[in-house]
């Protein structure tokens, strides 16, 4: 089972993509309901989505 990389800061940015667990909304919604693969699919994209809002910093 995949656990949620929710970290309780939620925030969405201007395109759509939490600041805390940067997973894009509609990530979230479908979390409940996606199986343990699409969920590691949401985790590997949220983790380049966070390294590449890092970098630009």
């Amino acid at each position: 089972m995949v656990a949620s990389p929710c970290v309780r800061q939620c925030l969405l940015n201007g395109q759509g993509i939490c600041t805390g667990c940067f997973r894009h909304s509609q990530e979230i919604g479908l979390w409940s309901a996606a199986s343990n693969q699409q969920k590691q699919q949401i985790v590997a994209a949220a983790m380049r989505r966070r390294a590449e809002i890092l970098i630009d910093r």
